[in-house]
C-alpha cells in the first residue's frame, strides 16, 4: 500500500498543465489568488517572482516553484517593472493549442513552464497548505527524474502530437509527486503535521495498517501490536511527527471515505458506516457530524447538489 499515493487520490488532487511561456525584452504578468496550488518550472533565463507579502525572488534557469496556497503572484523581467493581468483566456487557448503565450518584444530568452494543481473538496488533508506557502528548489537541488520531468513537460506543450492531453495529464501528476519527494528529502525538519506521517518508518507501518482496512476496529493498543511498539511510543511518535493521535488520524481517514461514498454512490448509510468501522449508524453520524459539521444525509444532499452544473 502506497499511503502518498493513495491520500493523493483521495484528496482528488487533479493537475493541470498551462501554457509555455516564452517572454522577451521587458515583460510582466500577474495573477490574482487562486483556490489552486501553482508550479513553474523555468527551462530557460532569468524570471522575477513576486508574490503577495513576499520579498521578490530570482528563478533561474532549472529552478522549480510551488506557490501551494494559489497566492496572487506575478511573473517579470525585473522587480520593478510594470505588470498586466493575465489574459487568461489567452492563456488558456496556448495551452489548449501547446503554443507560446508570448510576453514582450523580440526573441524569446525566458521560457517558464506552468501547472496548477486542484483538490477535491470531499478530502479533508489538505496536501498543499501543509506546505509552505513559497517552495523554490533550485536547479542544483533537483535529482535527475525531477529535471527529466520538466524538460519532458516543456517539449510536449512545444510540439503537441496525438493525445497530447492525456500525455500532459500524466506528465503534470509526476512532477507533482517528484515536486514532494523533493521537498520531503530536503525539509526533513519542517513543524510536525500530516507530512511527518511520511517522514517516519514507525508511522508509516501504522497508518498503512489503517488505510489496509480502515473498517478493522483499531484502538491504539491493537495498532501498537500490530506495528511492534508500545502504545505510548505509538501515542508519542504521532504527536511529535504528525501533530495529532492515531485514533484522530484514524477518524478522519474513515470521514474523508465516507464523504466520497456519501457523495459518489448510492450506499446506504448502514452500508457506509459499517465499511468504515462502526457498528451502528448513530454513531457513525455522531462522528461524521463532529468532523463535517453536517449530518451524513444533509452532507450528502449538499455535497451532490454542488456538483450539478450550473
Amino acid at each position: 500500500m502506497d499511503v502518498l499515493s493513495e491520500v493523493l487520490a483521495v484528496s482528488g488532487v487533479r493537475g493541470s498543465a498551462g501554457a509555455r511561456i516564452a517572454a522577451a525584452g521587458e515583460w510582466g504578468i500577474e495573477w490574482v489568488r487562486d483556490r489552486d496550488a501553482v508550479v513553474y518550472a523555468v527551462a530557460a533565463g532569468i524570471a522575477w517572482l513576486t508574490v503577495e507579502g513576499d520579498a521578490p525572488r530570482l528563478l533561474t534557469a532549472g529552478d522549480v516553484v510551488v506557490l501551494a496556497t494559489g497566492a496572487a503572484h506575478s511573473l517579470s523581467s525585473a522587480p520593478d517593472i510594470v505588470i498586466h493581468s493575465c489574459d487568461v483566456a489567452a492563456a488558456e487557448e496556448a495551452r489548449r493549442r501547446g503554443d507560446l503565450l508570448r510576453l514582450g518584444d523580440g526573441e524569446a530568452q525566458t521560457q517558464v513552464l506552468g501547472a496548477s494543481y486542484s483538490h477535491d473538496p470531499a478530502g479533508s488533508t489538505p496536501v498543499f497548505t501543509l506546505l509552505p506557502p513559497v517552495v523554490h528548489f533550485r536547479a542544483q537541488q533537483l535529482d535527475t527524474t525531477l529535471a527529466d520531468v520538466v524538460r519532458i513537460l516543456g517539449a510536449e506543450l512545444a510540439r503537441p502530437g496525438l493525445a497530447t492531453h492525456l500525455v500532459l495529464d500524466r506528465l503534470v501528476d509526476v512532477l507533482l509527486v517528484e515536486v514532494l519527494r523533493t521537498w520531503l528529502a530536503s525539509a526533513p525538519d519542517a513543524s510536525a503535521s500530516w507530512w511527518g506521517v511520511l517522514r517516519d518508518p514507525l508511522l508509516m507501518r501504522a497508518v498503512t495498517r489503517i488505510h489496509e482496512d480502515p473498517g478493522h476496529p483499531w484502538t491504539t493498543e491493537v495498532l501498537a501490536r500490530e506495528v511492534a511498539t508500545s502504545k505510548q511510543t505509538l501515542m508519542r511518535r504521532f504527536r511529535a511527527f504528525a501533530g495529532t493521535t492515531p485514533g484522530a488520524y484514524l477518524t478522519r481517514w474513515r470521514m474523508d471515505l465516507a464523504a466520497h461514498r456519501l457523495r459518489d454512490s448510492n450506499d446506504t448509510l448502514e452500508q457506509i458506516a459499517a465499511s468504515v468501522g462502526y457498528t451502528s449508524v448513530y454513531a457513525f453520524s455522531r462522528a461524521f457530524s463532529r468532523e463535517r459539521s453536517l449530518p451524513p444525509g444533509r452532507y450528502r444532499t449538499e455535497s451532490r447538489a454542488s456538483e450539478q452544473p450550473a
